[in-house]
């Protein structure tokens, strides 16, 4: 079963819970939305306050000439039998005006519902493209942190929808002010008190109803982790790339099975929260029910008593209905910016994530003969505690070629992670052509090396697009695709492919064909060729899929192609290391032996042991 995190004593929503915004200080995002909005589309947002000011004020003029035309009835009843059809045009008129205010309102919510629907889509894309952007920034090691990930997940599912709803409840505030604005003119010469009562009748589903988001709000922080696991979950299930597994190993029952268990706890939560906030919601909606039609006894007795008019007591009681349903939707807007300034914490709570900053500037070191170098380098993963790599000292010079030999987890991918930038070393400094790497520009460090890792990337993209991801500059360059994949031995399979390399690869889209492991591993090699102005190929593991043959051609094939370069080889087949010019052997992070190949056989040491049982094996 699914480990889960369980909500702390007295429930998962408490208010004191961490990270959790309080007080006044929850509104903090709501500038930041509106500012976002002006500078996606400001003819839509201009379009937005205009309409919503049209739609406030115009229901009251409305009443008001509803008032008027009930007692012009009146007294056109009065004065017919004298006056004739003249008796008509002053209530003629008066509908006529009532009609020209209802269109208004009817164009002024279409015009609305319209902005909406526009600024929604422009909106939603801005905001997501800016979590994609601020993804593009993070490092390496924050994206390997369980913590981010959650910041991550919550980013992504409310906060690309939470700016225009907070927009949207703004207006609907503003809206709803000046409709009670012009309310609270006619209604107070009846009676301040007619004011009063129709506040507070308001408040208290008001308090319930931002009390019950703050709840949902911290369930839904809380609940992050779980619902990443049942996206994993959806994802394995549901992946061509898992599918073999799933169905071969018979994990689909199992994991479905966790699915619905995850289903089952988080439902559990949801619907307590739900019960409890409808069942409120209803005791106070009986409230301010029996306050409506305490009014409208008030109203009616008062026109009873000679008070107030006909065409007035019409006039209150559309008011005070308008009015209540006007100001229940203002503190409802309330409470919901409220809980959109939550979601939007976590909107801005990722963006805000610190990035290091990268001050160095160079693009090129003092003494390019001097390679690469590690000196004294150790290493320790973030909230680890036992280091990786533990006092590594290198070299490796042009023309040179380092393989690096050690079981899994001693560290050899982490040594290519430092050399590339993607992470700093806990101690100890690496240099390159003389300078730290701290130094460089990142983008011309990053340019000078070709990297394939052992789980390198297969997009799904056209074949040509795979292999232009080795260098972005010339991505889609269709001569240097060709070269490069030449040079990585994939040219000939290429062209027997049904269209070259425009034939798409992988099966997410129409028409996609699926490549055989070793055809992949070429690919990355391409990639890797891509970048014919890198001074270092790192290569890790990136013949495992190919029988010892391939794997010894590729090799011959590829020194014949790097003689001017510094190659670092990454290797559990000992056929291929031993063509290199320097081997290290890597234990638990430490260097246990270093030397050629002819070296480290005269000894009884770790590598001429290894090498020793794997070439049994091909005996």
């Amino acid at each position: 079963m699914v480990s889960v995190k369980r909500p702390p004593p007295g429930g998962p929503v408490r208010p004191g819970d961490r990270n959790t915004p309080s007080g006044l200080a929850v509104y903090r995002y709501g500038w930041a939305a509106l500012t976002l909005t002006w500078t996606t589309s400001r003819a839509l947002t201009i379009a937005l306050a205009l309409l919503t000011l049209a739609a406030g004020a115009l229901p009251a003029a409305v009443a008001w000439v509803g008032a008027q035309i009930v007692d012009a009835v009146l007294t056109a009843t009065r004065v017919y039998a004298g006056a004739g059809t003249d008796a008509f045009r002053p209530v003629l008129e008066l509908v006529a005006l009532e009609a020209g205010i209802v269109a208004a309102i009817s164009g002024a919510q279409r015009g609305l519902t319209t902005c909406q629907s526009l600024l929604r889509a422009q909106l939603g894309q801005r905001v997501n493209a800016m979590i994609l952007e601020k993804a593009l920034t993070l490092e390496l090691s924050q994206f390997e942190d369980s913590e981010f990930y959650d910041k991550l997940t919550r980013a992504r599912r409310e906060a690309s929808s939470r700016p225009l709803s907070m927009v949207m409840r703004s207006f609907t505030l503003l809206q709803s002010a000046v409709s009670l604005a012009s309310y609270g003119v006619i209604l107070i010469r009846f009676s301040p008190w007619a004011v009063a009562i129709l506040a507070a009748a308001a408040l208290p589903a008001f308090i319930a109803e931002t009390k019950f988001s703050g709840d949902a709000f911290r369930l839904f922080r809380w609940r992050s982790p779980e619902t990443r696991m049942q996206a994993y979950l959806e994802t394995v299930l549901a992946r061509e790339d898992h599918a073999k597994e799933v169905k071969l190993y018979d994990l689909g029952p199992v994991f479905l099975q966790r699915y619905k268990d995850i289903f089952v706890r988080l439902y559990s939560t949801d619907r307590d929260l739900t019960i409890r906030r409808d069942l409120w919601g209803f005791l106070f909606g009986l409230l301010a029910t029996a306050t409506l039609y305490g009014a409208y006894a008030w109203i009616a007795i008062s026109t009873v008593a000679g008070r107030i008019t006909l065409g007035q007591m019409t006039m209150y009681l559309m008011l005070f209905r308008q009015g209540q349903t006007a100001l229940s939707s203002g503190l409802t807007a309330v409470g919901g910016l409220y809980e959109d300034n939550l979601y939007l914490s976590n909107l801005y709570e990722y963006l805000e994530q610190p990035v290091r900053s990268e001050s160095g500037t160079l693009s090129h070191g003092p003494d390019p003969a001097a390679g690469i170098r590690f000196e004294g380098v150790s290493f320790t993963y973030p909230g680890a505690s036992t280091p990786v790599l533990v006092d590594v000292s290198l070299a490796i010079r042009p023309g040179e070629t380092l393989a690096l030999v050690g079981e899994n987890g001693s560290g050899k991918t982490t040594l290519i992670k430092l050399l590339t930038g993607l992470y700093r070393p806990s101690e100890g400094r690496v240099t390159f052509e003389g300078a730290d790497l701290r130094d460089w520009s990142p983008a011309a460090l990053r340019a000078r090396i070709g990297v394939i890792f052992q789980d390198f990337a297969h997009y799904q993209l056209p074949v040509g697009e795979n292999v232009g991801a080795g260098d972005v500059d010339r991505f889609l360059d269709r001569e240097r695709w060709i070269e490069a994949s030449r040079l990585g031995l994939a040219d000939a399979f290429i062209r027997d492919l049904p269209a070259g390399y425009d034939t798409q690869l992988g099966k997410w889209f129409h028409d996609g064909r699926e490549l055989s492991g070793g055809q992949w591993q070429k690919i990355a090699l391409s990639r890797a060729f891509m970048r014919s102005k890198a001074d270092v190929l790192v290569l890790d593991e990136p013949t495992a899929a190919m029988d010892a043959a391939a794997e010894a051609e590729i090799f011959e094939h590829f020194r014949g192609n790097t003689r001017d370069r510094m190659t670092i080889l990454i290797s559990h087949r000992f056929s291929t290391v031993r063509m290199a010019d320097e081997i290290v052997v890597l234990e638990n992070g430490r260097i246990v032996e270093q030397g050629t190949h002819d070296a480290l056989m005269q000894g009884t040491g770790r590598y001429a042991h290894l090498f020793t049982l794997q070439a049994r094996g091909y005996r």
